[in-house]
């Protein structure tokens, strides 16, 4: 594993960290680069100049691994008022989250009631719910709470990450049934026992699924395909299969950070590709951030570049 990138995951994991890097002014400066805000409402204002522009969006509220039921609870409430502030403001915005600030971690029942009473109200809307895959060791219990919403909700989706051996049988095994899948390359530390080390095997593994995605979808057009990237020639590449297919540029999503690659979501919009951003908030957002400079940690300079100017 790249170095830098090693160094990163384990800060986002140091408690120390986590408590301190938060208050210092630079770090918070470059956070605004790739998030609107800290409140609901820095969100619903971007998501309102973005679909100005063509783009629909995604909000995920950060946090994760709660301490008890009752901030479940609490977390729950909030995104029911998202949902609210979703419709009141008439926005095509989606509802992205963790299972893990929804209680899974203590109780992985109410978890899943938590989760399908938002997912049902958000559905009564045409408000669409994700799921976010966390590590490895919750991929068993996240997708077993996908399966079960998804009997009762068919607008609920899952993310699936590239960089796990386990996510080709995986995918093989959710598209028996309609599905709605947005694939990433994942953003945590994984032993290589379970994912694969290299960051050209990651990329590799992700056209093989994305190959099996668009084929599912040409066969079943019931699916629902989203791409999480914002890596250009992934993109491309999917675009070519896509083409290859016959299949139309409605027919997949391309899901994109809010802040990142801005010109390469711009010039996807104009080639007439459906393209979502996905738009975070909250206090909690040292761990997120952290992962997503490790995802390139090319960011790392992009960031000092734009504090420094």
């Amino acid at each position: 594993m790249n170095p830098a990138r090693s160094a990163l995951l384990w800060a986002s994991r140091n408690e120390w960290l986590k408590t301190h890097v938060p208050r210092w002014s630079f770090v918070r400066r470059g956070v605004k680069r790739f998030m609107p805000g800290e409140q609901l409402e820095d969100a619903l204002q971007a998501a309102k100049q973005l679909q100005e522009k063509g783009f629909f969006t995604i909000f995920t509220r950060l946090g994760e691994n709660i301490t008890n039921l009752e901030e479940a609870a609490a977390v729950r409430d909030h995104y029911l008022q998202v949902v609210d502030a979703i419709q009141e403001k008439q926005l095509r915005t989606e509802i992205s989250l963790k299972l893990t600030q929804l209680g899974l971690d203590h109780a992985p029942e109410k978890a899943t009631e938590f989760l399908i009473t938002i997912a049902r109200y958000a559905g009564e809307r045409d408000i669409p719910v994700w799921i976010d895959m966390e590590d490895s060791s919750y991929v068993d219990v996240t997708l077993a709470v996908y399966r079960q919403a998804r009997q009762v909700v068919n607008t609920v989706g899952i993310c699936l990450q590239a960089y796990l051996y386990r996510t080709e049988q995986d995918l093989r095994e959710l598209l028996t049934k309609p599905a709605a899948i947005r694939l990433v390359k994942g953003a945590y530390q994984e032993p290589p026992s379970v994912a694969f080390p290299r960051k050209r095997d990651v990329d590799a593994n992700y056209l093989k699924l994305t190959r099996h995605l668009l084929e599912a979808k040409q066969a079943d057009a019931s699916h629902r395909l989203v791409f999480g990237t914002h890596d250009a020639n992934i993109i491309r590449r999917t675009m070519e299969m896509a083409t290859d297919l016959k299949l139309e540029t409605t027919d997949y999503e391309f899901h994109m950070l809010y802040g990142i690659a801005t010109d390469l979501q711009h010039h996807l919009r104009q080639r007439g590709q459906q393209v979502g951003v996905l738009i975070s908030y909250g206090d909690a957002w040292y761990p997120w951030y952290m992962r997503r400079l490790a995802e390139r940690p090319a960011n790392v300079w992009f960031v000092l570049k734009h504090l420094l100017t």
